[in-house]
């Protein structure tokens, strides 16, 4: 009986089901504990040196803000964990006010992703990433985007999207409850978590049509698995797509998230749900078991849905067949599978492990064109494989097949595929047997965020496996031979956590032997390496201290929102560039700025027109620095739109005070209200220019919101500060009651609050009919209190009821000042269309 020890933190959280997880309770303050107020960043210890650590890397300041610092002998793990940090970061697309943070797999988006470029089949791995992130809005908004934003739109129906889904969060498979579950083990939010389990339930659902009530299995073809030209594939009828299967992937997933939407059930004290997805989960096991495992091969395999009665197996095996492990799904007794990582006949290699055993007729077949999942080693199918080896170390009995040492060679292995030209570099897939990567498209490839890595690190190398009670366990996996590794400030729980181990005592001055610190406090401490559990504390989950948002930030180019201007911008470059939400490394090719390069000007500026008036009192500027034809100036002036001329912004406080390269740069000062904001700076001259990665403009998250079809406000009735007051459209003549605010409610939702009274927009009574009146009402916990954001394109957003699923529209289509608000049908009037305007607040 398998001891699920990666879930014991799902064991507290289902006690109130007699233990169906196994491990220990959690008592119901733990459970429950609230969020609260911004707070700022906990105090850690101070062992290793910070910017040694960072040297070399640009924006050092959000690193040290927001990532657990790494000290290990193998340089080359060590030196990798940077680099990934570094593309994860890069990757963080800002999509705007409305959806926040999304991380993007390539940095240039492709036709066939979901809108601002996000693609479902890696979002997993990017979640449980970003987990260990400081900041959680990173993740959070991921998560966000899947479950109840962009991700839940309808895909368009062409030949390069899945045909078999309906929405973007479906077109490949992705484990979305497991991954939300891992990021509340990490951050301790169990109030997000819960906020989700709605739109978990709806999305495990959403595979409804890719199931067989008979067998008990899912099915899914290769290349939506992210897994195109396959060995699989190769056995069908359509190498490309493969043909429809049984495959490990698709049900493993939904395994780990039926366990997992059980566990979040069981917090959210939802006993049917638990019961019911814990149940699926059995059943699901079970299997699993029954159909994809070979005894004889001791291996999963996948088995092909048609013209396929006897059920048999594929013949080759298939890096998938350790995904059951990545989910702690699988019977120790099938620990035997792990000896095929070790095999040379199997998916051992220099620059491994192979997406398919060495034995198999399809190993590397017509590899050197791209994309094929039959040999190359693919960083995305890696780092699941190492997460199903931690977790056999971890979670598992005690077994002889795979060690300890397996897993740092593994890890190392990883670590050594992770280069180019002797520097850190990822791609999409390598060569597993040469120094090359296989598939690396210019302009496509550079910096691939497609797989975890420091999540391997951390959760596996270094061996924090997180609890949804108030304990941290703390099992590492690195190898008592090593004289020494740190991970310093992990936030926990929103605490800081070090775990630390000094053979001889000689390099930290700590002592000799493992030492596990909570907020610079050390909670734990024993002479030998092994497993410890320490005590946190309640979570602490109080919301970043930065309300902010960014109102200059246009990524999709609309019309309605902020228009970048420039007195010059170089053949090379693109005036949107700075306003698209994201900030690349600088060296790669897809580099996302504006320059002035090859100006004949002396001084150049570069703007955003707002279009209306806008109230800010922070902007940040990042300053694009090649080191040739692009140098950050020597000064700049920020101005400001007067109505008739620009004017230097007054009482600016700056940090750094001098223009810093390749990194934020913070200018305050007494808020103004303008419509356009510039900053002007004197060129190097001979041509050579300076530039801007990303000029943002923070303001406080208040918004206008403007009928399409009439051009006039949301608005109170006469301004009326009471319960039950109507909701009216009204032409902008400034008055408080036009502005709303936008509170994140979870999986997608927002509570929309009128700034003049304080209240919701809600439906009178509740209705669920049409025509029903929208009326402000004080939050009282009712689902019509909430509303999504749905993107109709050209900066236009259907905003959708979740009580009654209704759309918001003007009674009658009227055009007239104070005609009602009201929810009606998805009928596609232009009535139905708002557009939100970043606005001046009191």
């Amino acid at each position: 009986m398998v001891r699920f020890g990666r879930w014991r933190g799902a064991a507290a959280a289902v006690a109130l089901l007699g233990g169906l997880l196994g491990g220990p309770g959690a008592s119901p303050a733990a459970a429950g504990t609230p969020g609260g107020t911004p707070s700022l960043p906990q105090t850690g210890t101070s062992f290793l040196d910070h910017d040694a650590l960072l040297r070399g890397v640009q924006d050092p300041a959000w690193f040290k803000a927001n990532i657990p610092f790494l000290d290990v002998p193998d340089q080359q793990i060590r030196d990798v964990y940077y680099y990934r940090w570094q593309t994860y970061k890069e990757h963080l697309v800002y999509t705007g006010p409305e959806y926040g943070w999304l991380s993007s797999e390539f940095l240039q988006p492709v036709g066939y992703g979901a809108p601002y470029g996000g693609i479902s089949a890696a979002a997993g791995h990017q979640i449980t990433e970003g987990r260990w992130l400081r900041d959680r809005r990173y993740a959070d908004d991921v998560v966000d985007y899947w479950l109840g934003g962009p991700g839940q739109f309808p895909k368009p129906r062409t030949d390069g999207v899945n045909a078999d889904t309906s929405d973007w969060a479906h077109e490949y498979s992705f484990w979305a409850a497991d991954a939300v579950w891992q990021q509340m083990l990490a951050t301790g939010d169990r109030s997000f978590a819960k906020s989700q389990l709605a739109s978990l339930v709806q999305q495990y659902d959403g595979w409804d049509n890719h199931f067989n009530q008979a067998l008990g299995l899912y099915w899914q073809a290769p290349v939506w698995d992210a897994t195109e030209y396959s060995a699989s594939s190769y056995e069908s009828s359509e190498p490309y797509h493969g043909g429809h299967g049984y495959r490990p992937t698709i049900n493993a997933y939904q395994y780990g998230d039926a366990r997992a939407i059980a566990a979040i059930a069981a917090l959210a004290g939802d006993t049917g749900t638990a019961n019911d997805f814990q149940a699926r989960a059995t059943a699901l096991r079970g299997a699993v078991q029954a159909h994809l495992w070979d005894e004889g091969r001791q291996f999963y395999y996948g088995v092909a849905r048609d013209d396929n009665p006897s059920l048999a197996k594929t013949g080759s095996r298939e890096l998938m067949g350790y995904l059951p492990w990545m989910f702690d799904m699988a019977p120790a007794a099938n620990a035997g599978a792990f000896a095929q990582l070790k095999d040379s006949g199997g998916f051992a290699a220099p620059y491994g492990p192979t997406t398919v055993e060495r034995r198999s007729p399809w190993f590397m077949y017509q590899a050197g064109a791209c994309c094929r999942w039959d040999g190359p080693s693919w960083p995305f199918a890696t780092s699941q494989t190492l997460t199903a080896a931690a977790n056999l170390l971890e979670d598992y009995p005690a077994q002889s097949v795979f060690s300890g040492a397996d897993y740092v060679q593994l890890l190392h292995t990883y670590a050594a595929t992770q280069y180019r030209d002797g520097a850190p570099y990822v791609a999409e897939a390598h060569d597993p047997d040469r120094d090359s990567w296989l598939y690396d498209g210019n302009n496509h490839s550079e910096d691939y965020n497609h797989s975890t890595y420091n999540d391997n690190v951390i959760s596996g190398l270094i061996g924090l496996r997180g609890q949804s009670d108030d304990t941290l366990v703390v099992k590492p996996l690195a190898p008592a031979s090593w004289d020494y590794f740190a991970l310093e400030n992990t936030p926990y729980h929103g605490h800081d956590v070090t775990v630390l181990w000094d053979r001889t005592g000689s390099r930290y001055g700590q002592g000799a032997g493992l030492h596990v610190y909570v907020d610079g406090r050390q909670a734990a401490a024993r002479t030998g390496l092994g497993a410890v559990t320490v005590d946190v504390g309640a979570p602490d989950v109080r919301p970043a201290a930065d309300p902010t948002v960014d109102i200059a930030a246009n990524g999709q180019r609309h019309a309605s929102g902020p228009q970048p201007f420039a007195s010059y911008t170089s053949p090379y470059d693109n005036v949107w560039n700075a306003v698209d939400g994201i900030v690349y490394r600088e060296g790669i090719p897809e580099n996302s700025r504006w320059t002035s390069y090859a100006t004949p000007h002396a001084s150049d500026s570069y703007g955003v027109d707002f279009g209306r008036n806008q109230r800010t009192a922070d902007v940040r500027l990042h300053f694009y620095d090649d080191g040739g034809g692009v140098r950050t100036p020597a000064d700049y002036d920020l101005q400001y739109w007067t109505g008739t001329a620009w004017a230097t912004v007054p009482g600016q406080s700056r940090s750094p005070a001098a223009p810093l390269a390749n990194g934020e740069n913070r200018i305050t000062f007494p808020a103004l209200t303008t419509s356009r904001l510039r900053v002007v700076a004197p060129n190097a001259g001979g041509g050579t220019g300076w530039g801007l990665s990303e000029f943002e403009v923070r303001a406080a998250p208040v918004f206008q919101i403007a009928n399409v079809n009439s051009g006039k406000l949301l608005a109170v009735e006469n301004a009326s500060l009471s319960d039950s007051a109507d909701v009216q459209q009204y032409t902008d003549n400034g008055t408080p009651d036009h502005l709303w605010r936008l509170v994140k409610a979870g999986s997608g939702w927002y509570k929309i609050v009128n700034v003049h009274s304080g209240l919701l927009l809600a439906v009178e009574g509740a209705s669920t009919a049409l025509s029903a009146q929208i009326q402000q009402y004080h939050d009282s916990g009712t689902s019509d209190h909430l509303w999504r954001l749905v993107d109709a394109g050209g900066g236009q957003y259907k905003i959708v009821n979740r009580n009654s699923g209704l759309v918001l529209g003007v009674a009658g289509m009227s055009t007239g000042d104070s005609a009602d608000v009201v929810q009606y049908s998805d009928n596609g009037t232009a009535d139905h269309l708002w557009t939100l305007r970043p606005a001046a607040s009191p």
